[in-house]
């Protein structure tokens, strides 16, 4: 009688152990490729959400005074005719005012919001569904007089109050909106108010 040879089928240690490393190998490539895509597929959400923030902060500066010395709708009081406006130096929140005391445009100079911190002026919150929808967002405004609408400070005028673009018009203010997305992405927002 002859001993038979039995052959069996199946892997060896080594090649199971070369199998895992190169399927370790190609997940970490294939990892490489598609979680940045991932990653950018939320992008079009924060703007969206950037945008709504700056939309809900210019309306609610339009709503304001254009300075602390015109009324509203301040036709009959408007400041640089008889009235002195606030000089760029003092612009900023007066001495005790917070977010939901402000009465005029300049008062929004220098506003840093950040995450839980951006709500409504009535300090309502920005919550949906039990979720902050501004988590890791910021917002910072900034204000000043631009009254030839070129986009540089009226500080920076020459005696004649004349810069390269034209001249004065009339007491203009620039307020800039800058928001920070949770990925870093500064969106840049302005608008002009005019001495109505």
């Amino acid at each position: 009688m002859r001993a038979s040879l039995v052959q069996h089928k199946g892997f060896t240690l080594i090649e199971l152990v070369i199998g895992m490393l190169v399927f370790a190998v190609a997940m970490v490539s294939l990892a490489n490729v598609f979680l940045p895509q991932v990653r950018k597929g939320i992008d079009p959400i924060w703007q969206v959400r950037a945008v709504t923030l700056a939309q809900s902060l210019t309306s609610e500066i339009r709503a304001k005074a254009f300075d602390e010395n015109t009324g509203v709708g301040g036709a009959s009081r408007a400041c640089g005719t008889t009235l002195s406006c606030t000089v760029s130096a003092a612009l900023g929140p007066d001495s005790g005012e917070s977010r939901s005391s402000f009465d005029d445009v300049d008062d929004y100079h220098g506003l840093l919001l950040q995450g839980s911190d951006i709500a409504s002026s009535l300090s309502s919150a920005t919550t949906f569904a039990g979720v902050d929808v501004y988590a890791g967002f910021s917002a910072q405004i900034s204000v000043m007089y631009d009254s030839n609408a070129d986009g540089i400070n009226d500080d920076d005028l020459d005696q004649d109050n004349n810069l390269d673009s034209g001249t004065l018009v009339g007491p203009r203010k620039l307020v800039k909106i800058v928001i920070q997305t949770p990925a870093g992405e500064n969106m840049a927002f302005s608008m002009f108010r005019d001495n109505y």
